[in-house]
């Protein structure tokens, strides 16, 4: 979770100025959490802080904030007398005005400590004041920075004596879906919105790829697929989903040559015991292929494309949740 740029950029070209609005601190219930943010602009938005009474009230206000052309607001909501919904929390929401101009200032050097210049941590975190008269950050937020910048730690979004800390995403789960058939549009649209994934998509042509591919996807032609695993992080997720079993084995084969968090392929079992003859042929043990994942998706939601995209993106989600957990026991 944190401030979005391409989200931010994207919606700027498209609609011209937008209001963020963040969810920046909450005591008791509330319907979304710290760092969840929606973008507004005249006609429409994207992302939610939680729905119901709450986001249409803060999409007026953020509405109003772009006609009054105030930069930054914080206001506070009662969510029960306030707004007649049932959390029993108060909501604390910032809401940030951007422009092309605005959108700069994440990319400025941080200069908010006296006499400092730190041209890499405006990289990992924004940090900025509800008015600019205000003193320089307290304490505690210095201390979020020099960790960043010394330990490289993500601070969590916080909001204290008028200042607002959040960290720059970064999508930070490498996804790499090989194949842009039916299944693989359908992964992409399921997959697409969610925000710690970094989507590579490659087929053997520009024209196997549908007219439109969301901002966060990175569209990649290759005429020989299997070429491009070696440039892949080693790190990566792999879904195998091509219209060639020829190029499925291929990709399979380079895959186990490289390294990976994470492979799936598409086919039955009869396609799968084939391959795991022809993979261990290729000279790979069988405790090797067996960290391939086939069939891909929930066999028990069925065989349609955007049922299988649901339980392959279920899988995925499972995992990356389990490895965070192990690496934050680690640390």
């Amino acid at each position: 979770m944190g401030i979005d740029v391409t989200d931010l950029r994207a919606a700027i070209a498209r609609h011209g100025p937008v209001v963020r609005v963040v969810i920046a601190a909450l005591r008791g219930s509330s319907p979304r959490e710290v760092g969840a943010a929606m973008l507004v602009w005249e006609g429409g938005q994207s992302g939610t802080i939680g729905g119901g009474a709450l986001e249409f009230a803060a999409a007026e206000a953020a509405r109003m904030q772009l006609r009054s052309g105030a930069e930054r607001l914080q206001t506070t909501h009662a969510l029960g007398p306030d707004l007649g919904q049932c959390c029993g929390g108060s909501v604390t929401l910032w809401s940030e005005l951007f422009d092309e101009q605005r959108l700069a200032d994440i990319d400025a050097p941080n200069t908010t400590e006296p006499n400092t210049i730190e041209p890499d941590i405006n990289k990992t975190v924004f940090l900025r004041p509800l008015t600019p008269t205000l003193d320089g950050p307290p304490l505690s937020l210095r201390r979020q920075m020099g960790l960043a910048r010394s330990q490289g730690q993500r601070p969590e979004p916080q909001l204290c004596s008028g200042w607002f800390l959040e960290p720059v995403h970064r999508a930070e789960t490498p996804l790499w879906i090989w194949g842009a058939g039916h299944v693989g549009q359908a992964l992409v649209d399921v997959m697409a919105p969610l925000p710690d994934l970094d989507i590579t998509w490659v087929d053997t042509a520009a024209a196997r790829f549908p007219d439109h591919i969301p901002d966060r996807v990175t569209q990649l032609p290759a005429a020989d697929p299997a070429r491009l695993v070696g440039h892949c992080p080693e790190n990566a997720h792999h879904l195998v989903l091509t219209y060639s079993h020829e190029l499925d084995l291929a990709l399979c084969h380079a895959i186990l040559q490289r390294g990976f968090a994470f492979a799936g392929l598409i086919g039955s079992a009869t396609k799968w015991a084939r391959f795991r003859s022809r993979l261990a042929n290729l000279g790979h043990r069988p405790d090797q292929i067996a960290r391939i994942t086939c069939p891909i998706g929930d066999p028990g939601l069925g065989k349609h494309p955007q049922m299988i995209a649901v339980g392959v993106a279920s899988a995925l989600l499972r995992q990356t949740a389990t490895d965070e957990l192990k690496k934050d026991r680690r640390a």
